[in-house]
């Protein structure tokens, strides 16, 4: 078996987190190495090598590095498109239509779901963490960006299974991160449960094993 591939960064980041979740949708072996964020260890020279802007996650196998979390499944899924999950980037019959109806919905994610849901989690679960007051407005604030979003995706899954059709993929992959933080560590789970279809959708994609392989890996106490 070929050596495992690295991410870089701390399980608890939902970024890490969802690279993580690809990795193992694919069967992809690889290991985490902890990144110390309290230490600025994501600004070190060596890590900057990896990552030029200082932030987690950062991806590296044989052939390549690369960052930006979304950017890291999308390889994933093409330089080992044979091994797991076949269909994440969908079906290869399918083509370019089967790949934009997944690539739209990443591109939404990144763009409309992450900043307010985000944003609402460092407040609501990071910041007490780090020995900070949570800013309500910030969150009042996110919060009602974040409505407006899980109302377009309360119809939109009302009418399908899954964000891109009828099968699982990295459209719902990445939503997951951040939809977890929200569910189990603030007390905001009902912005998803309220929403029948939404609370359907979580229901479903938060039992597959490999989301249940990431969760088991972010309560794994750090070495002290």
């Amino acid at each position: 078996m070929a050596a495992p591939v690295t991410v870089y960064g701390p399980m608890i980041s939902p970024a890490v987190a969802r690279v993580a979740a690809c990795l193992l949708e694919k069967d992809v072996p690889f290991q985490v190495e902890p990144v110390d964020m309290s230490k600025g260890e994501h600004k070190s020279p060596s890590f900057l090598k990896l990552q030029p802007f200082g932030q987690v996650p950062a991806f590296k196998d044989s052939l390549t590095t690369v960052f930006e979390s979304r950017a890291i499944c999308r390889y994933i899924c093409d330089q080992y498109a044979d091994s797991g999950n076949k269909t994440l980037m969908g079906r290869r019959e399918d083509g370019a239509v089967g790949r934009a109806a997944i690539e739209k919905w990443i591109e939404a994610e990144g763009q409309s779901f992450n900043p307010p849901s985000l944003a609402m989690a460092f407040q609501l679960a990071f910041a007490p963490l780090m020995g900070r007051a949570s800013d309500m407005a910030v969150v009042e604030q996110n919060e009602a960006k974040l409505v407006k979003v899980l109302d377009v995706y309360e119809q939109w899954l009302g009418e399908n299974q899954y964000f891109a059709g009828d099968e699982f993929s990295l459209a719902d992959l990445v939503h997951m991160p951040n939809t977890d933080l929200l569910m189990r560590k603030t007390d905001k789970a009902a912005l998803f449960t309220e929403r029948k279809n939404l609370a359907r959708w979580w229901d479903e994609v938060s039992a597959r094993p490999s989301w249940k392989k990431v969760v088991e890996l972010q309560n794994v106490p750090r070495p002290s």
